[in-house]
């Protein structure tokens, strides 16, 4: 297909070679893994501290999660969606380096956040950080690996999310159990602080220095471009850019609901299964967190690599909707095992019923926004990430952290019910994933097909 020459505009020229594949290609994984990462660490710090938290500022387990959820992903959310028209036609790198330094800085800032309230704001200051990150990751990842290999690589990028929690439950528990003795501590230039403020500090600054590492990645030249009649690539237009959107609206929202689905028990997962463990099974924050932090290492990053593998084996199969297979197996997995694994009383138990309940949970985690990149040409794909992460986030996001909190003090009354508020929450969203990914794979189909004609 083509766009009219009268409508084009020249296509901004792009740096780089073309290590497509080649050992620089997963480099450039690697270093936006270790970035995604540290998004991460800053984004999950607050599921060990929700106890001194609590005791400090006076808030409820409702606070809580909007704390972990809504504070976060307003500005992620909203943010996400003019950084994404940037990543299409500026310097994609520049972009995550600004959002580095700024979602480090206000993660530093939470440390002196005296109320809720001010709390909420630094809190959302980290988001509008963090929003610059993947829609650039995803669509300099596009470039840089073929449709056959894409649903690995981003799977690796994403293997940051569970790295990154669990180097923040590691630090921010072992930071927790080393001042447990210690409920003031002075900073120079701040003066005393309450101990779990500290952990801010220690997780926030050091991140400004990964905003070096991103210069280390080259800009690659843009593929699956859309051209003009004369065969240049064209600067397609916002209104250009949704018509794209449009004409795969079904493929678009489905996967995007999938998606949402498929984060709400994450982000309940991570946010709450430290609490969890201290209130129903009495671990220190310590324990909570190393236990938490082996299994999203372990099973985790084994399920996100499982997921690409398998989507990436499907496509050079010829079968199309591969990925979102993926999220249909995740669904079902995740439905059986976990909602069991916070019902039993044996925390042994728990742990072998979670383990492989992880490993389904994170099947679709890298193929999900791997799949959209596949079936959009170049110049709309950090829009198309953008508003994928948008819808990720307004509902999941929001939801994932804030319903098992709600459902402990609206429904049970009762914090130590955690673990039921968790099986409903993460049984629900997990059925309703496996629904949303199989009724998408005909749209997907067709989509599939229709990128091809530009390439």
């Amino acid at each position: 297909m083509t766009i009219p020459a009268t409508k084009a505009r020249p296509a901004e020229p792009v740096t780089g070679g073309g290590e497509t594949g080649s050992r620089y290609a997963w480099y450039v994984v690697l270093v936006l893994t270790a970035i995604y990462m540290m998004s991460y660490v800053d984004r999950q710090i607050l599921s060990l501290l929700v106890a001194p938290m609590k005791k400090d500022l006076g808030i409820s387990d409702t606070q809580v999660g909007l704390l972990q959820g809504l504070a976060f992903g307003i500005f992620y959310t909203l943010m996400g969606l003019p950084l994404g028209r940037l990543a299409d036609t500026r310097s994609r790198r520049n972009v995550i380096a600004a959002g580095v330094v700024l979602w480090s800085f206000f993660t530093s800032l939470c440390s002196v956040a005296r109320s809720f309230g001010s709390l909420f704001m630094t809190r959302m200051g980290v988001g509008v950080g963090e929003a610059s990150l993947s829609p650039s990751a995803y669509s300099l990842l596009a470039d840089y690996f073929p449709k056959e290999r894409l649903g690995v690589a981003i799977s690796v990028f994403y293997m940051g999310v569970f790295l990154g929690s669990s180097l923040s439950l590691l630090v921010t528990g072992s930071v927790m159990d080393a001042l447990a003795h210690t409920p003031v501590v002075t900073v120079p230039l701040l003066g005393a602080m309450a101990a779990w403020r500290i952990t801010f500090l220690v997780v926030g600054l050091p991140g400004l220095l990964f905003a070096l590492l991103v210069y280390t990645i080259r800009e690659p030249l843009r593929k699956d471009l859309l051209r003009t009649g004369s065969g240049q690539a064209s600067n397609l237009s916002l209104g250009a850019a949704l018509r794209e959107m449009g004409r795969r609206w079904q493929s678009l929202l489905g996967i995007s609901i999938g998606a949402i689905f498929q984060s709400i028990p994450t982000y309940a997962l991570i946010s709450w299964t430290p609490t969890y463990f201290q209130r129903v099974h009495g671990w220190t924050a310590g324990q909570s967190g190393r236990g938490l932090a082996a299994l999203l290492l372990t099973c985790g990053c084994a399920g996100m690599y499982a997921g690409g593998w398998l989507s990436d084996y499907w496509q050079n199969k010829g079968v199309s909707e591969g990925p979102l297979r993926v999220g249909v197996w995740c669904g079902i997995g995740a439905a059986l095992l976990l909602p069991a694994a916070y019902l039993t009383h044996s925390v042994e138990l728990t742990f072998w019923l979670m383990g492989p309940g992880i490993f389904f949970l994170a099947l679709p985690m890298g193929t999900s926004p791997a799949a959209l990149q596949r079936i959009f040409p170049n110049q709309v794909r950090g829009q198309v990430s953008a508003f994928f992460l948008f819808l990720l986030n307004l509902g999941g996001l929001s939801l994932g952290p804030l319903m098992p909190g709600l459902l402990d003090d609206r429904l049970f009354h009762n914090g130590k019910m955690i673990g039921a508020s968790l099986a409903i929450t993460i049984g629900v969203a997990a059925v309703s994933m496996a629904v949303a990914f199989r009724a998408t794979y005909r749209a997907y189909r067709t989509d599939s097909r229709l990128l091809g004609e530009i390439r």
